[in-house]
């Protein structure tokens, strides 16, 4: 194959801050990301937002039974027709964007998520993936740091919030390695790491996804606040629905654990007379 920067020059591939653009060019670099993911031999890969294909060289040279890359840039969608002719039968272009499709849908399993996202609908993507998590055997994909610090922090580490309890409470997520800007074209102004998101065989906790999203955009949208303040947004009142459960009143959302948050979900559920949906099991 033609060195990446070829390919880029020859379809003008000029990354787009609209589309979150950010290209890894050194193939030793996707190489280690492809590896991160594990065996792949055996798996349907799913990418999102491959751009060139640097990624999804190593993917593929990494003996992915199967890619499917998803891309919305039809720059792009022309560079990586070449990458497919060089690997028959083993790469399929899906065009479109992300947040409109659901991945699952466009393979059989088993199938895992590798993916240096983009940064301005990383966290909308992996909190709709949170949906169907069990249909995956692992997501391994690229983040702020910033963000990945989220999704691994502890209880009243300031990184601690919805995203934080939402994702652990479904996943086993680990950070594996950071990635400076200047691995990047252009560079962006963050540093990036890869993680590695597991799915639970089980949710740590019973509970509604639903209602515990709603629990916990209560709690952490007025994060500094006591609980009998900030879960005043959820129009019920609020000292009855935490004297069903063994947490405090005084105590702040940053406080609590996944566990916590679950019984705070399951105390809601009931009080509104809402019956317990079916959690995500993992299977992929």
């Amino acid at each position: 194959m033609p060195p990446l920067r070829e390919i880029i020059a020859r379809h003008g591939i000029a990354a787009r801050k609209s589309l979150g653009q950010n290209f890894i060019l050194d193939l030793n670099l996707t190489r280690r990301i492809a590896r991160a993911a594990g065996p792949l031999d055996e798996v349907n890969v799913i990418e999102i937002g491959p751009g060139p294909g640097g990624l999804t060289r190593a993917l593929l040279a990494d003996s992915a039974r199967r890619v499917i890359a998803i891309e919305r840039d039809p720059r792009c969608l022309a560079a990586l027709g070449e990458l497919a002719i060089r690997y028959p039968g083993r790469l399929e272009l899906v065009a479109g964007d992300a947040l409109a499709l659901d991945p699952a849908s466009l393979s059989d399993p088993p199938r895992k998520i590798v993916a240096n996202l983009p940064y301005n609908i990383a966290t909308a993507l992996l909190l709709r993936w949170l949906d169907r998590i069990a249909d995956y055997q692992s997501l391994t994909l690229m983040f702020q740091r910033e963000v990945a610090e989220r999704l691994v922090a502890a209880p009243r580490s300031p990184a601690y919030g919805r995203l934080t309890v939402l994702v652990q409470w479904l996943t086993e997520p680990k950070i594996l390695f950071d990635l400076p800007p200047r691995a990047f074209v252009p560079p962006p102004k963050v540093t990036s790491s890869v993680v590695l998101l597991t799915p639970r065989a089980h949710p740590l906790a019973p509970a509604s996804k639903p209602v515990l999203e709603r629990v916990t955009a209560a709690a952490f949208g007025q994060r500094r606040k006591m609980l009998r303040s900030s879960l005043k947004s959820l129009g019920i009142p609020v000292e009855p629905l935490l004297a069903n459960t063994d947490i405090a009143p005084t105590a702040r959302a940053e406080e609590l654990s996944i566990a916590d948050f679950c019984c705070l979900a399951r105390a809601l559920a009931a009080g509104e007379g809402v019956q317990p949906a079916a959690t995500p099991r993992a299977g992929g």
